[in-house]
């Protein structure tokens, strides 16, 4: 696989990091160590470094190109390490246009490639690997608490809990260290302290506390409310009135609804999967039997279960609700059924809504890190070698187990072995990221 970004010639990069044009505004980060003498030739000298400066923009001929904004961040405290700039100009598309052709002509300037920017952020200290996967995250969050999350990540909320717990656990091995080293001059029962235990058994139980939390994936994807109930019970009624759009078919026909299906929404700032099943009977129809056994596949796996049913038959996980209120005889809401509603006028729908946001905010907890699928692996790593180290008495084993758990940390941040997943990190981001 050829490298992201070649150190070969990594050279000066350039790219358009708002949104495409038209737009008000247009903004060009350029980075890398012929910034500064892009913006010399472009507006003739650099600009008071941090500090928003109105300039003429005139390309190598002296055609003037646009008058712009320019900042100019002299390196390496920089975002991406190197001497940076950025160029806010007029936003058509002519004279974005016009500007990145007149960057692309000066010596050692290349368009940057997906995610460039923030790599090189990367290489060069700036931020670390979880950083940046968070960073990658908050680009495609859809609802609040992924934006949350995902902030919480990017600006390092997982970074420095790693740090913190390896460095407790370097302490730890500190320990076992001395232990061999000096373990001839003492008892047996008196290798390693009694806090040496209760240290680790805390660190152990931090990592796992973190490992039940929602991850970054669950978070992106959405809690997954299922409605279910038997045939002709108004579950397609109730996902359109949810969903507010025509996701399924409804009619009056038993059976209607053959297969699951699928409508991202969200409520309160939380991402949900709503899915419509087929109704749950005995059928000698060979297609609407397949879709009863989808359905039950999907019932199973749900996070929530809006039941629309009989109480009896209700199953784990699920919300008895007493649907289509508006026939005559079915105006009263039984006892025992969470509510009465009717999808059609609306009645019980807010609160309906209101049960499914409570139900999703205890299930995700806007408290927690979100790991993505890697770092979660990972840390089911260290959380391993740590319970190995409780459960051996043998100090070199001991050891061994924590020098596994502090490669697990370390490979989290980036450490270590991390060139791997570099280039499908990056290839999530824009040019101008």
């Amino acid at each position: 696989m050829q490298r992201f970004c070649r150190e070969d010639a990594p050279g000066t990069i350039y790219a358009l990091s708002s949104g495409a044009p038209p737009a008000a505004i247009a903004i060009v980060r350029i980075s890398g160590p012929e910034a500064g003498a892009v913006l010399c030739a472009l507006a003739g000298a650099l600009p008071v470094p941090r500090r928003a400066t109105l300039r003429h923009l005139h390309d190598a001929a002296g055609a003037r190109l646009d008058q712009a904004l320019l900042l100019w961040f002299p390196g390496p405290s920089t975002a991406t390490g190197e001497d940076l700039a950025e160029l806010h100009l007029h936003g058509g598309r002519a004279v974005v246009r016009a500007v990145l052709d007149a960057i692309g002509a000066l010596p050692g300037c290349r368009m940057a490639e997906p995610g460039e920017f923030t790599r090189r952020a990367l290489l060069n200290g700036r931020i670390d690997l979880a950083q940046a996967e968070g960073l990658a995250d908050l680009l495609e969050a859809e609802s609040e608490q992924a934006r949350i999350a995902a902030l919480r990540m990017a600006e390092g909320g997982l970074s420095r809990r790693i740090g913190d717990w390896r460095t407790r656990l370097v302490a730890l091995a500190a320990e076992i260290e001395a232990a061999l080293e000096f373990g001839e001059e003492l008892d047996d029962e008196a290798l390693l302290p009694p806090a040496f235990d209760r240290a680790l058994a805390v660190l152990h139980e931090e990592i796992a506390d973190i490992l039940r939390a929602p991850s970054a994936e669950r978070l992106r994807d959405g809690f997954r409310v299922v409605i279910a109930g038997p045939a002709n019970s108004g579950k397609s009624t109730l996902i359109n009135a949810l969903a507010e759009r025509e996701v399924a078919i409804a009619t009056p026909i038993p059976g209607t609804t053959r297969d699951s299906l699928e409508a991202p929404i969200a409520i309160g700032g939380t991402a949900l999967l709503l899915t419509d099943t087929a109704g749950l009977r005995e059928t000698s129809d060979v297609v609407e039997a397949i879709g009863v056994d989808r359905a039950r596949a999907v019932i199973e796996s749900a996070d929530l279960v809006i039941w629309l049913g009989a109480i009896e038959d209700a199953p784990p996980r699920s919300v008895s609700v007493h649907g289509r209120n508006d026939i005559p005889g079915r105006e009263a809401t039984p006892s025992g059924y969470a509510l009465g509603l009717s999808a059609l006028t609306g009645q019980g729908m807010t609160a309906l809504r209101d049960l499914i946001a409570a139900a999703a905010s205890a299930e995700i907890r806007s408290d927690s890190l979100a790991l993505n699928i890697r770092q979660r692996a990972l840390l089911v790593d260290a959380e391993r070698a740590l319970a190995g180290t409780m459960t051996e008495s043998d100090p070199l084993l001991q050891a061994e187990h924590l020098r596994a758990g502090r490669a697990a940390f370390d490979a989290v941040v980036g450490r270590a072995d991390v060139e791997a997943v570099l280039d499908g990190l990056f290839a999530r981001f824009c040019l101008g990221k």
